[in-house]
Parts: structure tokens; C-alpha cells; sequence
């Protein structure tokens, strides 16, 4: 079994650990989770799944950043 996986985010191609949650991969990839939405594999997912998602190989998820503005 292989330690490293890779899976998509925002159409990148991108490697972490195999037991990597989503939060942590957020945080490795410099993101700010209370300025994000994240569609995981096609479906919004919502904060309160966060901790519990443990990324898979070929996953894919889209990272949109909130933007604020007048």
C-alpha cells in the first residue's frame, strides 16, 4: 500500500498522505477554511463533514474562495 496518494484540486494534480482529512490538506495547501466552500467529487460538501472526509485517491475538489467587496 502506497503512503502517498494523488488527487485532483481545482484541476491540478496533487499528492499527500493516504490517511491525509481534509482539513489538513486545506491548511497544507494555504488555504483559509473560514473564506472557502469545497465541492468534494461533484457535490458541495458542507464544514460540518470536514473533519470526517479522509481524502482517496482520484478524488476531486474544487476549492472556491470567498471574496468580500463593496
Amino acid at each position: 500500500m502506497s503512503s502517498q496518494i494523488t488527487l485532483q484540486v481545482n484541476g491540478e494534480s496533487r499528492t499527500c498522505a493516504s490517511q491525509t482529512k481534509l482539513p489538513h490538506l486545506l491548511e497544507h495547501l494555504g488555504y483559509n477554511p473560514r473564506l472557502i466552500a469545497v465541492e468534494y467529487n461533484g457535490e458541495i460538501l458542507h464544514r460540518q463533514f470536514w473533519n470526517q472526509t479522509q481524502v482517496q485517491e482520484g478524488d476531486n475538489i474544487e476549492v472556491v474562495t470567498i471574496v468580500g467587496g463593496g
